[in-house]
Formats: structure tokens, C-alpha cells, sequence
């Protein structure tokens, strides 16, 4: 938004300079982006009136006048503008004037002729770029004045940039709101009074698309002189604001925009067939816009029309065909509130930007479409002459927008703020910015006038306390913490100690989606129901995951791609399980998983060649369960997993729950999951492994060990852990050592039959260990477990 400060000051003038007043809009949340004076420099030029003015003997393009600059005598200036004429108040630049780019005005001869001075046009004084000839003043402007004390040009254009939701600052009005608010001044608004009706013309409107346009304002206006010239104080509010002077009404109409921040627009009446309906564009249906360009409406595509034709795209450009012209005599002016969201986008689709659009789109007071009518209507009467009509008004009072009631609580207020504000001095600033406001019980209840539309909860309301109250003086205070102990759970493992005791092992944690392809999902667990999304963001990605293996193995193939020959990948997160016993239908597991692939190692001179296999990643989870401080509590037991080799997978047991599962990934699976080489993985509960065994200080033994060996021939198909958890349970406290050191299986031993090799360590805290005490303990060691496996000593 780009506005004269003059023009502002005539609304409020508060006693500061130019860059405090940028400060103060800049403080208050209206960013000033640029102040940059109206008109380059110049001085010594003055307004004349061309007294004489005849053509140039020896050239046919020129012409010598007397010109009056109220200095006692007449200047001959010789001009070649076609616009010079007798009579014409001119500006005159003097002998010894300087004008923009250091130009310098001397006495000279033109073609023989004297010429004291230059008659200028708007280019040459570096206001605009236009040079239609020298500039034509006002019959009522004062001869020998100082043209940049006439026309004000000791001015500042201020270029501000407001964020979205302020719309109701893209205006003369709204901004002179905020500083009469700021420096605590009231605004001096103009005058606007109705314009009553001298003809009885009007058209009927009808509103088709009320939800879009709920208020519609139309006035006939018969008679005009659309040849008058616009106003200079008018057109030169208008440049001072980067808008180019067209004609009267296009002026009048931008005027409005600017001054009270309400689009409008002007019809040629008699290119309009019947009356008025605002609705949503047909299919298909063509518009010839006012720059010439046909467009093809889309049928969200608010128009205004006529009986037989779209008019306008409502709210964003004009038609051509219905356009006011220097020719027409009558128009048709609108006044209209288009909801933001009919009128959102649509300029940006089309490659269009308007100030209307920019306005419609942001939101204007649905309350000021009358107001906004009779200025322009007064002003236009003013200017171009003629007779209005009545305003006719159709309006859907359901579909405008209602007031906002808003509390503001005065606890939140100073929690948020951080500093306590009177309560008197919140009420004086509530009602500065128009809010009407009562406040009872710690509390303020504030009605939202209809323009401030950016307003809707209680922390709109303490933005605007605080940008008002001034960011400037609320002092900063240092944070006050008490020290103290935090409470924490020594038992308590933290996911970041678990994720690191695999990280020293050479995994890298790895952040995959939640979202996983449910054809690699189903082909995983062809037997687990999964949520399917409604809303995906791909085909792929459609499927919440109940484990997080798809988005491990995922990881591992992108790398294989990528020639990484050792992988191994760590991840905590969530599975989605469907429950209908869960709260809104699912069971979110936290779970820890992990995934190795390729080499054991890197390629080094003392490491063999060596792939990955099931003990590796076995041992890995074995380290995590160490962190427990009750390793012996888990086990491994061989179960079948749809996603596991059947031969290379176990679940893992805590106790008699099962709490996860590791493997082998089933080789029928590497292809379709992107593999090149065996991955193992596995998947454990995080609250199972999340809480470990507080350490209990013990007198270490003063007395020495004993180790004694046991060779054991078991089937085949009993697990090593399996006799060791047994052994541990036999409840020898002298028990300190237990090692499976060697498995056989071969020569010397029966079909179906092995030989477990074990490393048993006894010692006691009290006394030295005798030898029958010690053959007692294994021979109840040797006869638990032939009790319980039919286990029998090798020979």
C-alpha cells in the first residue's frame, strides 16, 4: 500500500516527523518499506498565465507567448507544447531555475527569438513519465506562486507492506485509524452525506450466488462529461499513490480505493441489456476483458452480467464491451462485498493482479458498500456533472459476515505478555481501535466492528494490545529457573541409551515413514490387518505400518543401490495396530527394530570377507539386552515368521511373554522389497527392554574359584540357551560362571545327537569350596538336566 503522507495528515497529523512516523507504523505491525519524496528537486518555478501566444516566424512546430509570472513584467517564452494557448495557466520555470538532472535555465534565442524562462510539462519536472505536452493548471491558480508550494510537492510517498490478514489498512481510512490509535488523536474523516436522487432510473439486481456476493449496490448516473479533467489535487493524490490519472470516473472510482479502501466499478449504461445478476459463470462462458484479452470462465467464476452477457469477473477486471469510454454519456456504478474465498485466486489463475482483487481478496467491511457509493457518487457529480439515480440494494443478511464477540481474560493477557498492563489502560486501548468493550470479572467482552474481520480469538486481541501498548516498552526479563533435581527413574533406560548401544556397534539410526506400500506390507504380514489412509499422499505410501521392517528394508535397498556394501540401521517408533478395544480403533506400539546387510565389516587387511549372518545380528540384540541388567530373563526360541527364513528365525521371549522376533528375511521377499544380499532384522517391544535391574553392592569373595567342564549328548533339537536357562534355575547361589565353550557333532556320537560343551564356575562368598562339596553341585547340575532333556555325560 503506497499513500502521500500529506494525504494522511490530513485525516490526523500527530507532531512528528517522517521517519518516526515510519518508525511507529513499523512497531505497530504496518512494516514501511520504502519514504521517498513525491517530486525530484527543483526550485525557481513558479505558476504563469500565457498572456500572448502566436506562432514562431521561422518555425512552423513552435510559438512565442507572453507569459504573466506576477513580476511586474512579461516573459517571452518561446514553446513547441500544441497544448499552449492563450489564457492557459502554465508552469514556468525562470530564468535561473534548476530543474531535475541539474538542467539549468539561462536566457536564450530560439530561431532568432527571445526566451526568458521554459513552459514545462510533467516529464520535465520528473513527475511522471507521460509528455503530452507543458501542464495545463487550474483557471483559479495563483500567477506568481511557487508551483511546489502550490501543489504540496513537499511530500513523501510511504510504501507499506501489510501482512494478509490487515486488509483493512489498504486504505487512507484504515491506516489513519492506526495512527490516531497509536498517538492517542482523533481522525478527522471528510464529510460524506447522501446524494439524493434527481432521476428515477435504476436497474433491478438479483442476487444468484449469495453465498459469494451477499450485497450488492447499484446507482444509474445519467449525463455525465467524461472530457472534464480530473481535479489536480485529485490526480496528483492518485500518482502520489502509484496510480496513473485515466479519466474522471476511472479516478473517482480509484479515489474511493484508496481513500476509504472499497473497490468499485463503472458500467457504460447504455451497453447494458436489462437488469443485473451477480452468479457464477456458465461453462465455458467467454469474457473480453478491458486490455483486450478473451478469457474462458471457469465455472466457479463469480460475474457480474446483464441479461444477455458477463459483464465483469466480479471483484478482479472489467469487460470491454461494457466499459466507460470519453464518449459515454450515462453509467452504471457498482458497490458491491464479494466474499474473500469467491474472489481467492481467480486474478492469479487468469494472470491477473488488480487492486481490487488484491483488497477482495484480503476482505473489506461489509458494512461500507453505501458509504463508499455516495463519496463516489458526490464526487463524480462534482467533477463530471449529471443526475444520479436511486441506490438500489439487494442483500442476503444470512450470508454476511457477523460481528466477532471476543473475551479476553487478564490473566491471559499478562501470561502471554509477560508483563502486567492496567486494566484501564487495556480498556483505553480496546476502545481506541473502534472495539466496543466491557469488562467484568478479570475479563474483557469485546464486540468486533465489522472492518477489523482479522479479529476472531483472544490472541488477536493480545497481538493488538501489545503492538498498541508498544513492543518498545515491554522490558526484557532474564529467565528465573530454580535449581533443583529432576525426577528421573534410575531404573528407567532411555531410548536414546538404547539406540546408541547398537550405534557403538556400527548401526546408524535411521527415521522412516509411518507410512509404508501395502503390497510389501501384506506380502511381510500376509496374516496382520493394517489401516488403509483415505487421504494418501501416494499409492505407495497408503498403509500404516505394523512393523518397522518395510521402512528398514526400504532404507537398506536405496543404499545397495548406491554400491554401500555394510549396512545396519536402527529405528524407535510406533506400529499401528487395529483394535477395536483402542482408543479410536488402534493400538500405537513403540517398538525398537533393526536391519543388517552385506559385510560384516569394512574391508580391512586384519578382517576376513566375511557376510552377515543370524549370530551377528543375534549378538547385537543380545548387547541391547544387557542394558536390562536381566539378560537371563529373554530367551530364543525357533517360531516361524511369514517375513522370516523358517530356518533362520526366533522369537524372543522375556519371561514367558513374547515381546519380539528376529531373522532372516525370507529370500523370497529380497527381490520384491529392491535386496541384493541376505538382510536380517529384528523387532522388540520397547517397554520390554526399557527398564533395568538396579544394581545391588555385594562383598566380592575373598575365596578362589572353581571351574569344572561338563560334556553333555542331548538331541539335536534342543537349544543350547534352553540348557543353560535350565541350569540357571537349579538355584545353586554358588553358581558365578556358565559358558557354552563347544558344540560337536559327528564322529563318536549317535544320528540326531550332539555334544554341548560347558564351563561351569562355582564360588562361594564365605569359604573355600571342598571337593565333595563340589561334586555334590554337579551331580545336581548332571541330574537336572537328565531330568529334563535325557541328557547324558560324553564320554
Amino acid at each position: 500500500m503506497k499513500f502521500s503522507e500529506q494525504w494522511l495528515r490530513e485525516w490526523v497529523n500527530p507532531a512528528i516527523d517522517s521517519n518516526e512516523l515510519s518508525e511507529q507504523l513499523s512497531m505497530a505491525g504496518l512494516e514501511v518499506d520504502g519514504v521517498e519524496p513525491v517530486a525530484a528537486d527543483f526550485h525557481t518555478v513558479v505558476v504563469g498565465e500565457v498572456v500572448e501566444c502566436g506562432p514562431h516566424p521561422d518555425a512552423d512546430k513552435l510559438q512565442v507567448t507572453k507569459v504573466d509570472t506576477n513580476d511586474g513584467e512579461l516573459l517571452d517564452i518561446v514553446c513547441g507544447a500544441p497544448n499552449c494557448r492563450q489564457g492557459l495557466k502554465v508552469v514556468v520555470a525562470k530564468v535561473g531555475a534548476v530543474l531535475p538532472g541539474d538542467f539549468k535555465i539561462k536566457k536564450a534565442k530560439l530561431r532568432g527569438q527571445p526566451s526568458h524562462g521554459m513552459l514545462c510539462s510533467f516529464k520535465e519536472l520528473g513527475l511522471i513519465d507521460d509528455h503530452e505536452g507543458i501542464i495545463e493548471l487550474p483557471a483559479d491558480a495563483p500567477v506568481g506562486k511557487d508551483y511546489r508550494e502550490y501543489l504540496g510537492l513537499d511530500d513523501n510517498s510511504i510504501d507499506i507492506d501489510l501482512t494478509p490478514n490487515r486488509g483493512d489498512c489498504l486504505s487512507i481510512r484504515g491506516i489513519a485509524r492506526e495512527v490516531g490509535v497509536l498517538n492517542r488523536m482523533d481522525v478527522k474523516q471528510p464529510q460524506i452525506s447522501a446524494v439524493e436522487a434527481s432521476i428515477s432510473d435504476q436497474k433491478a439486481i438479483t442476487l444468484a450466488a449469495p453465498e459469494q456476493c451477499p450485497r450488492y449496490l447499484g446507482r444509474v448516473i445519467k449525463g455525465i462529461d467524461v472530457s472534464r479533467p480530473t481535479p489536480i489535487w485529485m490526480s496528483e493524490k492518485l500518482r502520489r499513490s502509484g496510480i496513473r490519472s485515466i479519466d474522471p470516473v476511472v479516478d473517482v472510482t480509484n479515489y474511493v480505493l484508496l481513500e476509504l479502501g472499497h473497490p468499485m466499478h463503472a458500467f457504460d449504461l447504455d451497453t447494458l441489456q436489462g437488469d443485473i445478476t451477480v452468479r457464477l459463470a456458465a461453462k465455458q462462458e467467454k469474457l473480453t476483458l478491458l486490455d483486450g484479452e478473451e478469457v474462458t470462465l471457469d465455472d466457479d467464476v463469480l460475474v457480474i452480467a446483464d441479461e444477455q452477457k458477463a459483464l465483469a469477473m466480479a471483484g478482479v477486471y472489467g469487460g470491454k464491451d461494457s466499459g466507460v469510454t470519453l464518449d459515454s454519456k450515462n453509467i452504471f456504478l457498482e458497490s458491491a462485498f464479494f466474499a474473500p474465498d469467491a474472489i481467492l485466486g481467480k486474478a492469479r489463475r487468469y494472470g491477473l493482479h488488480t487492486d481490487a482483487s488484491h483488497r477482495y481478496e484480503r476482505g473489506v467491511d461489509p458494512q461500507l458498500q453505501r458509504t463508499a457509493m455516495e463519496r463516489a457518487t458526490e464526487l463524480l457529480l462534482a467533477i463530471c456533472g449529471g443526475e444520479a439515480g436511486p441506490i438500489t440494494e439487494a442483500v442476503s443478511e444470512q450470508h454476511l459476515p457477523a460481528r466477532a464477540s471476543v473475551t479476553l481474560r487478564s490473566s491471559r493477557l499478562a501470561k502471554v505478555l509477560g508483563v502486567q498492563i492496567a486494566d484501564n489502560e487495556v480498556t483505553e486501548i480496546l476502545q481506541r481501535l473502534g472495539l466496543e468493550v466491557s469488562f467484568a470479572n478479570g475479563a474483557w467482552q469485546v464486540q468486533v466492528p465489522s472492518y477489523r474481520f482479522d479479529i476472531a480469538i483472544e490472541e488477536d486481541l493480545i497481538e493488538e494490545v501489545a503492538r498498541v501498548y508498544g513492543y518498545n516498552a515491554i522490558q526484557a526479563a532474564a529467565p528465573a529457573a530454580q535449581l533443583r533435581m529432576t525426577d528421573r527413574k534410575e531404573a528407567q533406560i532411555s531410548r536414546h541409551t538404547l539406540v546408541n548401544a547398537l550405534v557403538e556397534r556400527g548401526y546408524q539410526e535411521a527415521i522412516t515413514y509411518s507410512f509404508v506400500d501395502p503390497k510389501h506390507q501384506a506380502m511381510l504380514f500376509n496374516e496382520a490387518a493394517a489401516l488403509t489412509l483415505p487421504h494418501p499422499i501416494s499409492i505407495e505410501m497408503s498403509s500404516m505400518r505394523v512393523s518397522l521392517w518395510p521402512g528398514l528394508a526400504g532404507a537398506v535397498a536405496h543404499n545397495q543401490k548406491r554400491q554401500q556394501a555394510v549396512l545396519a540401521f536402527v529405528e524407535t517408533g510406533l506400529r499401528f495396530i487395529p483394535d477395536e478395544k483402542a482408543e479410536n480403533g488402534v493400538r500405537q506400539e513403540p517398538v525398537l527394530g533393526g536391519i543388517r546387510a552385506g559385510k560384516a565389516h569394512v574391508e580391512h587387511w586384519s578382517e576376513g570377507d566375511r557376510a552377515i549372518d543370524f549370530y551377528d545380528v543375534k549378538g547385537d540384540v543380545e548387547a541391547l539386552l544387557e542394558k536390562t541388567g536381566e539378560a537371563h530373563l529373554f530367551r530364543f526360541v525357533a517360531d516361524q515368521h511369514d517375513a522370516l527364513h523358517p530356518g533362520q528365525s526366533a522369537a524372543i521371549y522375556k519371561g514367558e511373554r513374547k515381546v519380539g522376533f528376529i531373522g532372516a528375511l525370507h529370500p523370497q521377499h529380497e527381490k520384491a522389497l529392491g535386496l541384493n544380499q541376505r538382510a536380517f532384522v529384528f523387532e522388540i517391544e520397547l517397554d520390554a527392554i526399557a527398564v533395568r535391574r538396579i544394581p545391588v553392592a555385594q562383598p566380592i569373595s575373598r575365596y578362589p574359584s572353581i571351574r569344572r567342564d561338563l560334556a553333555l549328548v542331548l538331541d539335536e533339537s534342543i537349544a543350547a540357551g534352553e540348557v543353560l536357562a535350565e541350569l540357571e534355575n537349579v538355584g545353586v547361589k554358588q553358581l558365578v560362571g556358565l559358558n557354552l565353550f563347544d558344540v560337536y557333532q559327528g564322529e563318536n556320537l549317535p544320528a540326531g545327537k550332539r555334544s554341548l560343551a560347558l564351563s561351569i564356575t562355582l564360588q562361594d562368598t564365605d569359604k573355600t569350596l571342598e571337593e565333595a562339596e563340589v561334586n555334590e553341585l554337579m551331580d545336581r547340575f548332571v541330574s537336572k538336566l537328565k531330568d529334563e532333556f535325557n541328557a547324558t555325560l560324553r564320554d
